[in-house]
């Protein structure tokens, strides 16, 4: 008696707890299926799988917007094939009165400025029924607005910054400080210039020439590419081309900007479009992830092996 009783007991406790572990299995799984799909919609998100594109926002007419905003470098924020990409997919939409680019940028690199300005030229002549405007918010300096010279009006508030079209390269010599130190700089070279400008060796007359002539030559591309776009507008005045910056207001009278004016009211009063379509690419974050392991990378091969290429 006393053994059939101790042996259902047993049995009802086993029953019970593999019952339980069963319900607790279900629920572990269930918990990893929910945990799973929410990682993965969030990596679609990051990785843009999901959402809408800027043309899906609007299915009549707008005005496109694309935004140049930060120092202009190449694999930057601001550089040139981010900057293209805006501007194709904005020129291309069927459904685009007039593209703007959003400018606000101290400028940067001669080389990404310069492939903007020519990427722009081709669009327009690609696209000629649409027109081209900028729209300077804080600032278009130096190479933004090498890039923006082309467009076929551009406009900014009275108190933005404009102008700086001149170019400049700048550094440190450390040779005087060295020598007060008792240290010696041993640099090894096969090429006569090949240590040009270092910063830990004197700058010699001959390198100082060579550096200006190079200097006057991407400064003289700046001025055409100005001209160019802006022809009999621009002012003649001796300090247009020196580097120096002026207001938005000023910049008028300089032929440097056509009027004042913000993208809402642009593409209100002038493109008669006033929904704003903004093509700007935002990068994913894998192209953001991807992106920093390459500059991590290069960054620890120049540090262990002490590698140069300039």
């Amino acid at each position: 008696m006393n053994e059939s009783w101790e042996r259902e007991q047993l049995q009802s406790l086993l029953h019970a707890g593999i019952k339980e572990r069963r319900s607790a299995r279900r629920w572990n799984i269930f918990f990893k299926l929910v945990t799973f799909s929410i990682v993965i919609l969030i990596l679609a998100m990051m990785m843009g799988w999901v959402g809408k594109k800027a043309s899906d926002e609007l299915a009549g007419p707008h005005t496109a917007v694309v935004r140049l905003e930060g120092a202009i470098s190449a694999g930057g924020e601001a550089d040139a094939a981010t900057l293209i990409e805006g501007l194709t997919a904005a020129f291309e939409d069927k459904n685009t009165k007039a593209v703007i680019l959003q400018a606000n940028s101290p400028g940067g690199s001669p080389v990404q400025a310069g492939m903007m300005s020519d990427e722009i030229a081709r669009l327009k002549k690609l696209h000629p029924k649409i027109p081209f405007y900028v729209v300077i918010e804080e600032i278009c300096a130096s190479g933004c607005y090498y890039a923006a010279a082309g467009a076929d009006k551009i406009y900014a508030d009275k108190a933005s910054m404009v102008g700086s079209i001149g170019v400049l390269m700048d550094g440190f010599g450390f040779s005087g400080v060295m020598e007060k130190l008792g240290v010696e700089r041993r640099l090894l070279t096969a090429g006569a210039n090949k240590g040009f400008l270092d910063p830990y060796s004197p700058m010699s007359q001959g390198q100082r020439d060579k550096a200006q002539v190079m200097l006057d030559e991407i400064h003289q591309q700046f001025i055409a590419v100005v001209k160019a776009g802006r022809g009999n507008k621009l002012a003649d005045n001796p300090d247009l081309f020196s580097g120096l910056v002026w207001s938005g207001a000023a910049s008028v009278k300089m032929g440097l900007v056509d009027a004042l004016g913000s993208v809402d009211s642009v593409a209100r009063d002038v493109v008669k479009a006033k929904d704003i379509v903004d093509f700007t690419p935002r990068p994913s974050y894998a192209d953001r992830l991807a992106r920093q392991i390459g500059v991590s990378a290069a960054n620890k091969l120049v540090s262990e092996f002490n590698l140069q290429l300039k």
